[in-house]
């Protein structure tokens, strides 16, 4: 049985923290919220080569390419590749694409027809940013429907439609760069159910939750690299999704960089230790239970694997975790005003 223990006691550690890439250079995150929307709306379309809809069959062979695989594409949506249901297949062969049943399509994550003007098929209506593979009669589900929040493999709420654990970060980040990229033409409001934010009409906190509820998967920062490749300009929110609540507020998703953090860093005195876990334990050394909302376990695809029970945990000491599979995992501590990630490795 492995069990997760939390330690009150303060070891520090080096934070990991990552230098801002090149091409976000003269950009002043410490600036306002618009003044921030406003640098890195013209960062990413100034430097946005567009590639016409026929060239991002290409492009998606190479961007959605299931992480460590050269034959097989991931499917937005998707979650079973063994149960016989072709629809909802998670993965698929890179060269079976196309219109039919049983092959994959490009669905605009942000629908063409919500858009206003319309998308269509060139210039915004070809942003590979917001074309993702996906099984042809699973696109034809979703059809225009508006995001909602549910739980689960995706599928219709009412007359929503809930993308997936797995992918609901993946689309809200989707959709803040189409808003950042094309402005008031691609609306948030317009694709997304709930609340409106506070800050900006135009946004709606099903997105801002999505994006600290999902953390950035390698598959997402892989896609980033190889259709800036393509078409010349990156997402912003994948490279750092702490970018959103600098710009719109909502929950504090992670700063991946480490440099645009809000308040006084949790990171540098919180531990992991043995990892890999090779026993029965591990433990979370520098944990402070002030403000303290919750502990998540993630896979590194970005899928909820486990909500840790806190009283549990800081009342008791531990939590078992013998259900958990061997494997590579996210360890999330969500304070009220700051998000702090280990990578863990349970073997």
């Amino acid at each position: 049985m492995k069990t997760l223990l939390l330690s009150a006691c303060l070891i520090s550690s080096a934070a990991g923290f990552s230098q801002i890439p090149s091409y976000y250079d003269g950009i002043d995150f410490s600036a306002s919220a618009s003044s921030i929307y406003s640098q890195l709306a013209t960062r990413v379309t100034s430097t946005h080569n567009q590639i016409t809809y026929s060239q991002c069959w290409d492009a998606l062979k190479e961007a959605d390419l299931e992480t460590g695989s050269t034959t097989l594409v991931t499917l937005v949506y998707g979650y079973n590749d063994t149960d016989g249901d072709v629809v909802n297949d998670r993965t698929r062969d890179k060269n079976n694409n196309g219109g039919a049943n049983g092959e994959w399509n490009r669905e605009h994550v942000f629908p063409k027809s919500l858009a206003n003007p319309d998308l269509g098929d060139t210039g915004a209506g070809a942003d590979a940013h917001n074309l993702r593979a996906c099984d042809v009669q699973q696109n034809g589900n979703r059809g225009n429907k508006l995001f909602a929040d549910a739980g689960g493999n995706a599928g219709p709420v009412s007359t929503n439609w809930y993308p997936g654990d797995e992918w609901k970060g993946d689309c809200a980040r989707i959709i803040m760069y189409m808003y950042l990229r094309y402005g008031t033409r691609c609306v948030p409001a317009d694709v997304g159910t709930g609340t409106v934010n506070s800050s900006d009409p135009n946004m709606v906190n099903l997105f801002l939750d999505w994006n600290n509820d999902d953390p950035v998967s390698q598959f997402e920062k892989d896609r980033n690299d190889a259709l800036q490749n393509h078409q010349g300009n990156r997402n912003p929110f994948i490279d750092n999704p702490h970018i959103a609540y600098k710009i719109w507020g909502g929950p504090i998703a992670e700063d991946t960089w480490g440099g645009l953090g809000t308040s006084e860093s949790k990171d540098d005195v919180l531990t992991i230790y043995p990892n890999p876990i090779e026993e029965d334990f591990f433990y979370v050394s520098g944990l402070n239970t002030t403000n303290l909302d919750s502990i998540k376990l993630y896979s590194i695809r970005g899928q909820l694997i486990n909500v840790f029970d806190l009283n549990q945990l800081i009342n008791n000491g531990g939590s078992s975790v013998e259900h958990i599979v061997d494997g590579t995992y996210i360890l999330s501590i969500i304070y009220d005003d700051q998000v702090v990630q280990r990578k863990v490795v349970i073997q």
